[in-house]
């Protein structure tokens, strides 16, 4: 890592006033301005390109015995700029700079620290106390200067337990009732101005940023530690809180608190390359990350074990997991997930009678697959080490963690202790029913992904909620904090008014293309292919693109999208390019210009797009190859649900 620190001495950056205790920090293009006023309260105001964004917002942290953030004195102030360079090796970069001017207030007991990026403003607390403290709350506070759209899933009062699995509905802020509130991340539509993103990074030992309109503004909120929980909800998967204690953390007194993110980018397209939450997190703690490898996974679940035209009878069994192990051999795929059913949900040392899994790993491993066994959440913190005892000498892969479903102190600290504990064992971990990605992939690379996300499971049980619309907002909103389990590659497709929930053969909603495009456009170093194996067999263009297509890049590019209509972004893995795009319900025409090819070389294309029938069948889809180079034009027609996809590939 090449890094380097420059102490910034020019008013041009930053000005520091003594006489009115006002402090100014500029991002080092200048387009953002922050001025942090310490007076009885500590407020700040956020202007990008000259516009007023956020008007004067308090910010203070309430524990037992202090209030940070009132009645304060400034004792030090201090001003630099840092810039380097960032290894991401599981990432959407290889490698990003970390570019921003630094603002340092230091109190009696505590400092609080500002960063003004090109792309984003952050803030966060540091405390220097002696022994634990209790945390009472904590005000971060977002408000507007105008009234602008917010992408805002509202949560049920008081619904604190959540599997953030929601759509992102558009609604001006003045529509929004007072004290509803939401989790982050929330994308923010100022017209003519910027798009923002509100969320938070490094999240430890804390719990997670809720967000709640009061006026024109959004204010943090912050869930109780609980003090009683027990076993429920369905199947008896959750642990349900039944009371919570009057303080929100108790944590060591000498710390930094979680970062507070406003992402700024002009225009949508943009949010596809920000990477300030990864930036803001703690570096990792694993300190060879050789062994962790992204990929694919065939996943059992979603077709519900059904495969096609077998001379065996499919379901939770040895021969049908040996049929996904044979399919993801053949095929480059270096994971299959074995999900709920392979033990007794709440005893993962008890397999059940027709699975035999260290039969099925010494198996796989003949075959270069690895196998991800799923799990209950409390049942794997309550059974952890024999379970890892377990997991370890069959020889797993990695865990899909599943119904944790909070984001109070107690469950975030979970993450962090099993991420901890899986690497020990050189293991992955998946998260589901799991809040936002807040950077822990940074901290633990072996987290390779988390859902937090609604994504092609409720096509098995829901009505029309994952529709073209919801599939072009995410990239958006949850996206922008890192990767999410969306899982998929559904063969099934039809149009909105044909759809029907199907528990047992879901389909989806859109073109055969528009999930192709999805291997491309969403980000996930842990990738499904959510259908049967026979269904892909028996599309084998399909396959082959899907055989093709990374997981990690070594470069993004946002070429272009408008939220919740469409989205086209691109990606280079080595020497070749992918392109993804996916459209709404509105018929659409894209011309694909290659200028971020190398100048001087040819590329042969081979693109998957919609057909001439595509709206009357949705499977219907047209392969081409074509020989491309920096300046040319491929136009390209998006179905109502459409899209296309492509790899690009070096030739000389």
């Amino acid at each position: 890592m090449r890094r380097y620190y420059i102490f910034l001495i020019a008013i041009a950056f930053s000005e520091f006033s003594f006489g009115n205790s006002l402090h100014i920090l500029g991002s080092p293009d200048r387009s953002i301005s922050v001025k942090v006023n310490v007076a009885a309260k500590i407020t700040y105001t956020l202007s990008y390109q000259g516009q007023l964004v956020f008007k004067e917002s308090p910010i203070s942290l309430i524990t037992e015995n202090y209030v940070f953030g009132t009645a304060a004195e400034v004792k030090k102030s201090t001003l630099t700029t840092h810039q380097e360079i960032v290894k991401t090796p599981i990432g959407i970069f290889s490698e990003v700079e970390n570019y921003y001017n630094e603002l340092l207030l230091d109190f009696e007991n505590y400092s609080i620290i500002f960063r003004a990026y090109n792309n984003g403003f952050a803030w966060r607390f540091a405390t220097r106390i002696n022994g634990s403290i209790k945390i009472l709350n904590e005000e971060a506070s977002f408000n507007f200067a105008s009234s602008p759209y917010l992408f805002f899933p509202v949560l049920k009062p008081n619904e604190y337990e959540s599997s953030y699995e929601k759509n992102y509905p558009k609604k001006n802020i003045d529509s929004i009732i007072n004290g509803n509130f939401t989790f982050a991340p929330i994308l923010v539509d100022i017209p003519n101005t910027a798009k923002l993103v509100i969320t938070e990074a490094d999240l430890l030992d804390y719990p997670g940023m809720l967000l709640k309109k009061q006026d024109h503004s959004l204010m943090g909120e912050f869930v109780k530690v609980p003090s009683k929980t027990e076993i429920g909800g369905g199947s008896n998967f959750n642990m349900k809180v039944k009371s919570r204690t009057d303080y929100i953390a108790e944590t060591e007194g000498t710390r930094s608190f979680p970062w507070r993110l406003v992402i700024i980018e002009k225009e949508e397209k943009k949010l596809l390359e920000n990477e300030l939450v990864y930036l803001l997190s703690t570096p990792s703690k694993i300190a060879d990350v050789s062994w962790i490898k992204p990929g694919k996974v065939a996943w059992d679940w979603w077709c519900d074990w059904n495969l096609d035209n077998v001379d065996f009878k499919t379901g939770v069994n040895n021969q049908t997991y040996k049929y996904f192990i044979d399919f993801a051999s053949k095929n480059g795929i270096e994971y299959i997930v074995m999900d709920e059913g392979w033990s007794d949900s709440h005893d993962l040392l008890k397999m059940k009678p027709d699975v035999n899994v260290p039969e099925l790993v010494q198996y796989a491993k003949s075959k270069n697959v690895g196998i991800i066994l799923w799990c209950v959440w409390h049942v794997f913190d309550r059974q952890m080490k024999e379970a890892l005892d377990q997991f370890e000498k069959w020889g797993i892969a990695g865990l899909k963690i599943d119904f944790i479903d909070r984001d109070d102190q107690i469950a975030v600290n979970f993450y962090e202790r099993a991420s901890a504990a899986i690497a020990e064992r050189k293991m992955l971990v998946d998260f589901h029913g799991a809040f936002k990605e807040t950077g822990l992939r940074r901290t633990y690379p072996n987290l390779i992904n988390r859902e937090g996300i609604m994504g092609a499971e409720f096509n098995k049980f829901c009505d029309n909620c994952i529709t073209p619309e919801h599939n072009v907002t995410i990239p958006f909103t949850r996206m922008v904090t890192g990767p999410m389990d969306y899982t998929p590659g559904a063969m099934r497709n039809v149009n909105i008014n044909w759809f029907k929930k199907n528990y047992v053969k879901p389909v989806a909603i859109g073109s055969r293309c528009h999930q192709l495009a999805m291997y491309v456009v969403y980000f996930a170093p842990l990738q499904m292919l959510a259908d049967a194996p026979t269904a892909y067999e028996n599309e084998l263009p399909i396959l082959n693109f899907l055989k093709s297509v990374p997981t990690v890049w070594d470069k993004t590019i946002g070429l272009d999208g408008k939220v919740a209509q469409y989205v086209v972004v691109a990606r280079k893995n080595g020497n070749d390019w992918y392109v993804g795009a996916m459209n709404d319900t509105t018929q659409r025409t894209y011309d694909v210009k290659f200028d971020f090819l190398d100048e001087g070389k040819m590329y042969l294309a081979d693109v998957y797009s919609d057909g001439i029938n595509t709206s009357r069948n949705p499977t219907d889809y047209v392969k081409a190859s074509s020989f491309v180079t920096k300046n040319d034009v491929i136009s390209l027609r998006m179905a109502a649900g459409g899209g296309f996809a492509m790899r690009v590939r070096l030739e000389k």
